[in-house]
C-alpha cells in the first residue's frame, strides 16, 4: 500500500482478460471489497469491482469498466483507491 498525495492506493493485480460481456478480469493479489474503485498507474478510473470469482486462495476480481476500450488495459497493473479512514478520538474518563 502506498499513498500518492491525498490518495491511498493498494495494488489489486494485473488485468488478465476481458470477458465477452466486456467485464475486466484481474488476478487479485489482495481480495477487494465489492464496489471498490479501481484505477491504473496514472490514477485514471478503470471501473468498480463488480464480483469476486474463483477459489478463496487465489481469487479473481471482476471489474465493470468505465473505459470505452478495456482491451487496451490487458496486462497492465491496477490499484484499489482506498478512502482515508478518520481516527476517532477517545475521551478520558
Amino acid at each position: 500500500m502506498f499513498s500518492r498525495g491525498e490518495m491511498r492506493l493498494q495494488r489489486l493485480g494485473r488485468i488478465s482478460n476481458v470477458s465477452p460481456s466486456g467485464n475486466v478480469i484481474v488476478k487479485a493479489e489482495n481480495p477487494p471489497k465489492i464496489g471498490s474503485e479501481v484505477v491504473d498507474e496514472n490514477l485514471c478510473v478503470v471501473g468498480r469491482v463488480f464480483d469476486l470469482i474463483g477459489p478463496v486462495s487465489s481469487p479473481y476480481a471482476v471489474i465493470k469498466p468505465s473505459a470505452r476500450e478495456p482491451a487496451k488495459l490487458l496486462n497492465k497493473p491496477v490499484y484499489l483507491l482506498l478512502s482515508k479512514t478518520k481516527r476517532s478520538r477517545r475521551e478520558n474518563e
